[in-house]
């Protein structure tokens, strides 16, 4: 079975249910009813339960896509303004500066806020190089910088290390 998962479908349904029960809680009073009074407990809670789902459905927000990007995991996040995420030691040159981008965008919120007066929200690439049998190093490969105070994605401003990137295998 295949269920809708835009929430405005559901937050729909569910505001027509709450005007039925509306209509039977207004008709329980005319007709004088015992149980009038929780047909408006269950008016109530339909209407809650209606604004809930479409609030909910205004607070999710769409993933944007950007080309060429690659996976990249979350390494470090300090809440407010900084992140570092990690790739593979086997990226391709050409797919850093759109995981940045993405990952810029993905992790962006409007809940960050700026400490001690920057209002940049900085985004570091690493990945692991192990030179030797037992041995890891960290490698910086890039950063992207966005406003914390835009949404807008054209902002962002990526920075690649190029000295960093010829020492990839």
């Amino acid at each position: 079975m295949n269920f809708p998962t835009d929430l405005f479908t559901y937050a729909k349904w569910s505001g027509i249910a709450t005007i039925i029960c509306l209509v039977i809680a207004i008709v329980s009073f005319i007709i004088g009813w015992g149980f009038r009074f929780r047909l408006v407990g269950v008016t109530s809670f339909m209407g809650v339960l209606t604004l809930g789902i479409f609030a909910l459905g205004l607070g999710l927000f769409p993933h944007t896509e950007v080309p060429g990007a690659t996976r990249y995991s979350l390494i470090y996040d300090n809440g407010a303004n900084q992140a570092v995420v990690a790739v593979a030691p086997n990226i391709e040159k050409s797919a850093i500066e759109p995981t940045l981008i993405q990952a810029a965008s993905d992790l962006y919120s409007y809940g960050r806020s700026g400490s001690g007066g920057n209002s940049q929200f900085t985004v570091k690439l690493r990945t692991v190089l192990h030179p030797q049998e037992g041995v890891s190093q960290p490698l910086f490969l890039g950063v992207a910088k966005r406003s914390l105070i835009n949404r807008n994605a054209e902002d962002i401003e990526v920075e690649v290390f190029e000295r960093n990137l010829a020492k990839l295998p």
